[in-house]
């Protein structure tokens, strides 16, 4: 049946970053769609709300809170699932983010941070998970991604260059890890979290923001969720190296930072 290709009936994920916004919103779409989920963040509150919430429909979650920047976490979410699933089929690499700065304020330190931020912490965990991804029959890694990875801004000169980092990891390790894993990644526009209430809550940035959009709305967690539910299951057996833009068709960044020439 076509909609038994997008189940992920008996498999288990690791959703980082998993405690709101897309990271939890991924983390309960695939419970509905039947996987267990090991999820990591730093609040313990935040990750106990996204629990409830795969119990409810019927799943089980393991709950990992700690600070996902330090080196050997993906040995400890691997080690949970192992523990208590016996398996990884999907890893969901959503920790990342970094504040605009102008390039003249970016230390090299804060750009290696951010490096290390968006996109070390995707390498090791995929490197952690890589044995039993290599025995798991339908093996997928995604990488959430963002558009600042392929439009440029100004300000976003540490964030922008991660994220397009991120994508070409993407693109190595899906040569690099075929045929038994596929590896591919979203990049998200504009979409309404918490983390990007500065914009939604002011009513100025919020126009320009939809009105640069052509689907004239801003994205939700779900949006992405539903990509990234295919990304996973079955039905894109066939998919690998792909980068997925969820932006609304967005062609620009929808908001541009009013750094002043130099």
């Amino acid at each position: 049946m076509t909609l038994e290709q997008f189940a992920l009936t008996d498999q288990v994920a690791i959703v980082t970053a998993a405690g709101r916004g897309i990271g939890a919103g991924i983390a309960v779409q695939f419970a509905q769609a039947g996987a267990d989920v090991v999820i990591a963040a730093r609040t313990s509150e935040q990750l106990a709300e996204v629990k409830a919430q795969v119990e409810s429909a019927g799943q089980t979650a393991v709950v990992v809170a700690a600070d996902l920047a330090e080196p050997g976490f993906g040995e400890i979410l691997v080690s949970h699932a192992l523990e208590s699933f016996g398996r990884v089929d999907t890893v969901v690499n959503n920790l990342g983010g970094t504040m605009p700065r102008a390039f003249g304020d970016t230390s090299r330190a804060s750009f290696e941070r951010a490096l290390a931020f968006n996109v070390g912490t995707a390498y090791e965990l995929t490197q952690a998970a890589l044995d039993p991804l290599l025995v798991s029959p339908n093996a997928s890694v995604i990488n959430i991604a963002s558009v600042a990875g392929i439009m440029a801004s100004r300000a976003m000169s540490s964030y922008g260059t991660a994220k397009a980092a991120m994508i070409s990891l993407t693109r190595q390790l899906a040569q690099e890890l075929a045929p038994k894993v596929r590896v591919n990644a979203i990049a998200p526009g504009f979409i309404e979290t918490s983390a990007t209430e500065m914009v939604t809550t002011s009513q100025e940035m919020r126009d320009t923001a939809i009105a640069n959009t052509p689907m004239r709305r801003f994205g939700q967690p779900d949006d992405i969720a539903n990509a990234a539910l295919y990304l996973a299951s079955p039905a894109a057996s066939f998919v690998t190296g792909v980068l997925l833009p969820v932006h609304g068709g967005a062609e620009n960044p929808v908001l541009n930072f009013p750094l002043p020439d130099l």
